[in-house]
């Protein structure tokens, strides 16, 4: 359980860092509002969605998707949708075939797929 807790809180921490680090967004809680662009806002309500509907898996293959072409505001949605599935209880996660280390693992995949991925080991790996 502490573990677990530990690792959400450098999930939360690494978000928050890569957003002011690279979109200038200082903030204590990610969320859909700080996209500024209503179709981005849009596909992350879509994906927080099907998250909340039990569709985990398939919310993160669409935003594999999503992020192939490697826009800059595509890595804000990838963030903020690592964080609202960090922010999901382990029981919530374990019932849809989810794990908090694939929460982990997924935003690993896409700071490498965006070139922020030494970052990212950095802050998670400390």
């Amino acid at each position: 359980m502490f573990e677990q807790d530990y690792v959400m809180r450098l999930i939360n921490e690494m978000v928050r860092a890569v957003l002011k680090i690279i979109f200038n967004i200082d903030t204590a809680s990610p969320s859909a509002e700080l996209l500024k662009d209503s179709e981005e806002e849009q596909t992350l309500d879509e994906l927080i969605d099907m998250v909340d509907a039990g569709f985990i898996n398939e919310a993160e293959n669409r935003l594999y998707d999503i992020t192939e072409e490697r826009k800059k505001q595509d890595l804000e949605v990838a963030l903020l949708f690592y964080s609202y599935l960090n922010n999901q209880s382990d029981e919530y996660l374990e019932e849809h075939g989810f794990s908090r280390d694939e929460v982990k693992s997924g935003l690993m995949d896409i700071s490498k797929r965006y070139g922020v991925d030494g970052f990212v080991d950095a802050f998670l790996y400390m």
